[in-house]
Formats: structure tokens, sequence, C-alpha cells
């Protein structure tokens, strides 16, 4: 063998959905593996499911039981799972009882039979479950520690020179990690955790240590349902969509006058933040998106978390977008989540099988605050940085991703998410209320959009019997955002920025002349109330005019 070549090392595949992402691409053949954590975490299952999936004649499988766990035990439940085929069970896997030598308390005992079993099968691959009540057999006190390790290496051995891939499954907690030897030994450990908080329960799965290969890092998500355990993993492998890579193709919002705004609308593969309080009309703009792609041949997913499906259809029947006949063509797809121990890797795995199932180019997610309800309470702490991910997948692909979000009404700042998300968004869409003639009105503007410029104007805009109608642009008001306009009479100073207030102008010369500085730096120049000069920098970057940044633990804002 030449010096630069390298063994080749075969891969099984576990036949666990998600699993083998997360392994770096399946188990390595002949490998020793540890499956450990605490009680019901669903180790048995995991282990027997990918039992199931590779045990056949060539390569027959045998299940050791330990105490606790006979075989006739055993199969009663995994028989539940429709992993299990009995019509296998006696050829390609077999199940062999331990107890009668572990209760022998004999070493030898336990290893020949060990050894006869897995030699008379020709086992290809080995379960030892329980693990833990044979480590410590017949050793004597005092030596227990130095006849484990070499119960271990001659276990290691056996099963080496047999060709088999081995799966120990055992309850260790993780303070047990240093100085039990069958850490050292094992070549991978897949290490189970579940997290009950408030009235949830999630289960987490951790490769500790895999020999040979780079295992995803993190925490990975998986779920025991009927046919088995699913994986989500933490780093999602991006979509097959028709959509390609993200280009500088406009994508239509479904509203004339939006697209206008827009200058020719969405960038392709560009994330989109609806924002506004109730009633705004956020889910009927998303609803106007995706009927606007499928009458482009662009199919759409909708992930829904806050109303039955058939109320989602009907709701957009009565303003003419038959959605439920884009679903029977198989141009859409709803996906309805409303659980509350979801995660978001689980959340965006659902959504990603909808997108290659019929190859979709836009998805919605209706919405936010309803998504960051449906998932369990111990995800919330890091939405942001699942939800960071979240989009970064699937804009990856040029998939274009619009989102709605409720945020309470305040005429005091601008606010555009509670979750302070909108640095990762591409375009961001405000819809608010105000009082305008003694009327409350609905006005829409574009805050941002990365990578394009945008109007910057104020419209008002209607609900009707067709969807959102946009008017022309609110001209004639000034201080428009706080709420209660007040009218521009004619001969009035007209500011230097048409859609700036007088403070607004006043402000921003100020922060031009110094180039960086402080709030209460401006404060001081402008002789303005800090409150004011906060307001004003606050729509200063709303609006692109200005930059927040921390410096030396304060806050500074720049020109833009």
């Amino acid at each position: 063998m030449r010096t630069n070549e390298k063994v080749a090392i075969g891969r099984m595949s576990t036949g666990v959905p998600g699993l083998d992402a997360v392994l770096g691409g399946g188990l390595p053949e002949y490998s020793l593996n540890l499956v450990a954590g605490s009680l019901g975490t669903g180790k048995t299952t995991l282990v027997q499911q990918i039992v199931f999936a590779n045990a056949a004649a060539e390569r027959r499988a045998v299940v050791f039981t330990a105490l606790g766990e006979p075989p006739l035990k055993m199969l009663r439940y995994q028989q539940q799972f429709s992993f299990f085929d009995v019509a296998r069970v006696g050829s390609a896997v077999r199940y062999v009882s331990l107890n009668d030598a572990i209760l022998g308390d004999t070493r030898d005992g336990l290893f020949d039979l060990l050894e006869r079993e897995v030699e008379n099968v020709g086992a290809g691959i080995v379960v030892i479950d329980s693990f833990r009540a044979l480590l410590w057999v017949g050793a004597v006190e005092g030596r227990r520690e130095a006849e484990a390790h070499a119960f271990m290496e001659r276990l290691a051995l056996l099963l080496m020179s047999c060709q088999a891939t081995t799966f120990l499954v055992g309850e260790y907690a993780e303070e047990e990690l240093l100085g039990n030897p069958v850490f050292t030994v094992a070549d991978g450990i897949l290490w189970h955790h579940q997290v009950a908080e408030h009235n949830a329960v999630v289960r987490k799965l951790h490769v500790l240590k895999m020999r040979g290969q780079s295992p995803m890092p993190g925490l990975h998500t998986f779920r025991i349902t009927a046919a088995g355990v699913e994986v989500y993993p933490r780093t999602p492998v991006p979509p097959h969509s028709s959509g390609g890579p993200p280009s500088d193709e406009r994508v239509g919002s479904g509203v004339a006058t939006l697209d206008d705004m827009l200058h020719g609308g969405f960038l392709s593969g560009d994330s989109v933040l609806v924002a506004g309080p109730a009633g705004t009309g956020k889910t009927l703009l998303a609803t106007q998106f995706v009927a606007a792609g499928v009458a482009r041949g662009e199919r759409g997913v909708i992930a829904v978390f806050e109303e039955q499906p058939d109320r989602y259809l009907d709701r957009a029947r009565r303003v003419g977008i038959d959605l439920r006949s884009m679903v029977e063509k198989d141009m859409l797809r709803i996906l309805y989540l409303r659980p509350l121990d979801l995660s978001v890797d689980e959340t965006l795995h659902n959504i990603q099988l909808l997108i290659e199932e019929i190859q979709a180019n836009r998805v919605v997610i209706d919405s936010l605050s309803g998504f960051e309800l449906a998932v369990a309470p111990s995800f919330r702490e890091d939405f942001r940085e699942s939800f960071y991910r979240m989009i970064g997948t699937l804009s990856t692909v040029g998939i274009t991703v619009l989102m709605t979000v409720e945020v309470i009404e305040s005429f005091v700042d601008l606010r555009f998410s509670p979750y302070a998300v909108s640095f990762l968004i591409d375009d961001i869409i405000l819809q608010r209320y105000v009082e305008i003639d003694g009327r409350l009105e609905r006005v829409m503007m574009v805050v941002k959009m990365r990578g394009s410029n945008h109007s910057r104007e104020l419209h008002r805009y209607d609900i009707s019997g067709t969807g959102l109608v946009i008017g022309e642009p609110l001209r004639g008001y000034r201080g428009v955002l706080t709420g209660v306009p007040g009218k521009v009479h004619e001969g009035q100073r007209t500011p230097a920025y048409r859609e700036l207030e007088d403070t607004e102008v006043r402000v921003l010369a100020a922060l031009s002349a110094k180039g960086t500085a402080t709030a209460a730096a401006l404060a001081k120049h402008t002789g303005i109330a800090r409150r004011a000069v906060e307001h004003a920098l606050t729509r200063l970057v709303a609006i692109d005019y200005a930059q927040r940044a921390r410096e030396r633990g304060r806050t500074v804002y720049r020109p833009a």
C-alpha cells in the first residue's frame, strides 16, 4: 500500500431519518457504539430501528437482553413500531437472554455465551441491552476497574474478529464519563437527553464521539412516533428545490402597488417580514403573495400556527383567493403545526419535506408569534439562533420566505418584531394604524430592502373583498408615525427631507457634522430634549438615514 493511500472504512446507514446526517454519513462498519442516557429516552427503540433497517440473511443480528429486559418483553413492545418485522425474528434477527449467565456470576461463563452465539449466528450486528448489567459481573472487589477494562478489551477483540457492528445500550449519568472503561473503548457514543419544562418534554441526541469521521456538533432534537425515532439535525441540509440559488430576479408580492413601492417586487430568495398589529392584513398579504406565485406556475408552502387549515382556506376564499383548488392541483401545501413541544429544527424539517415534495419556490410562515408559542419552552431562549439557521437554509436555495409577526402598536418607536430578528431579514414591510382627520386609517411602508432601492413613502391602504388595495402616497401630513399626524398648511416650511420631521432633520444634520455621536452628545449639540433625540434616531435608523452600533459599552450613531 502506498503511503498516501487511506484505509477505506465502509459506512452502514442507520435507517433512522436524520441520524445519518448527524453522524456524518452513517455508522462506521465494525465499530463499537455506546447508546447511553437516562431512563425513557428511546435508546432501545433507536437501536432496534437500526437493527431492522440492516439485518438480513447475509448480515444477521443477534440481540442480547440482560436483566430487566427479557426477549419476550422487548418483542412485545417493539412490535408496536412500524419498523419491526416479525417475519425476520429468528432468522435475520435472533434474541438471546443473558439472565442465567449474569446470575451465575462468572465472567468466563458470560463471555463464552456471547462468543458462542455471535459465532453460531455469524452476526454482522450485535446488540447488548442493557450492557451496564454485564460490565461488573464476577468482578473481584478491589480489582473491579482493572477487570472491567480487561473484559471490554476482550469483548472488543471478539467483535472485531467477527466483523460485527456493535451497540451497547445502557443507562448512564454524565458524571460517569470519567473512569468508566466502556467510554474509553467505544468507537462511537450517542447520548440521549430528556428535558421536561412546564408541560413539555423534549428529547435530544448528542454524538459525543465517532471515530474516523466528523459528526454534526450540538444537540439534535428527536421524536418517537409510531414509525420509530426521527432525528431533526441542528444544522439542516438545504432542501432540493426548483428555486435555484438567489438571483436578481424579481418576485411579485401579489399587490401591484406594493411591487411598485419595492421597485419591481421582492428579490428572489429574500426573507420578508410583514409586521403589524392585529387586523392590519398581514395574513391577507401573505395569501396574495402565495397566490401570485401559483398564477406564475410557482408552487408554495404555507406553515400555519394560529388557525385550522379549513378556516385558513375559507378566510382566503372570502376575498376571492381559492387556495383550496391550489391544494387540490398540488400547487400548494398547507402545514398546520400547533403542538406545544415543537422544536424549530423539527418545524423546518416538516417545511423542507413539503418543499421537496412539490418543488416549492415560495414559503409563508404565518405567524412567528404563533410559531414561538408552538415550540417547547426550552427552545424559546434560543429562538433567534434557530430562526437564523432556518432562514439561511431556505434562502440558500433561492426560496422566497414571507413571514408575518404581530407587534404591539407603539407611537414612540418603530417595532418590527418582539424577537430582535429584524437584522436577519432582507425586507421589512410595516403596517400600522394612524388617526387621520378623526378616522382610524391603515398605512403601509417599506422599511428595509436589502440589495435594492425602494419607496420611502407611506401609503394608505384598505382591505377590500378582493384583497389589499393600496392607495397613493400619504402627503400633506407630518408626524404620521406618531399616530396623530398634523396637516402641512400652504406656505409652511417644507423640511429638507420630505419624509422627515423638523426634529429628525436637525438631529440628522448634527449627526452628519459629527460623524459619530451618542444620543446625549446630539441632544447637547442641538439643544433638543434627550428623549426627543432618541425618538428621532430610532426613526432615522429604521428608514436607513442612520446606523446604530456599540462601541466601548455605549450606543453610538453614524449617518448611513
